[in-house]
């Protein structure tokens, strides 16, 4: 296939369109040749852009936070509420639980929220929620 590009290229214009779909393709050959030699691989990255989607908007709408103040309170719920979510912890279980407990929130009472005191035990990684 990548010497039937090679032929193709010089036989077609250089400036159209099928000239630049086939440059383009040659450049990431190696990248291809993983992708067609791998089925674990994914064609786009759909998948890392949802994941990334709710941190890239809400950079764009934590600059009207109204103020400082309000703006490192956001940054301590959302630091907490992403923690959650690397833990394995659903947020709006943990978030509503812990955090109306430790407003208005002091390093003395981070015990109360520490998301390592939420959970009792961890079967077949999830998380069993302590009672509030």
């Amino acid at each position: 296939m990548k010497a039937w590009f090679e032929a193709e290229l010089h036989r077609i214009p250089p400036r159209g369109a099928l000239a630049e779909a086939i440059r383009y393709a040659l450049t990431r050959w190696t990248a291809l040749c993983c992708f067609l030699d791998d089925g674990r691989i994914e064609l786009d990255n759909n998948t890392v852009e949802r994941t990334i989607r709710p941190i890239a908007l809400g950079r764009k709408n934590h600059l009207f936070a109204g103020s400082d103040g309000g703006a490192d309170r956001w940054a301590v719920v959302a630091s907490l509420l992403a923690t959650a979510k690397l833990n394995g912890i659903e947020p709006f279980a943990y978030g509503p639980s812990r955090t109306s407990r430790a407003v208005p929130f002091s390093s003395s009472r981070y015990r109360q929220i520490d998301i390592g005191n939420f959970c009792r035990s961890r079967k077949n990684g999830t998380c069993e929620v302590v009672s509030s």
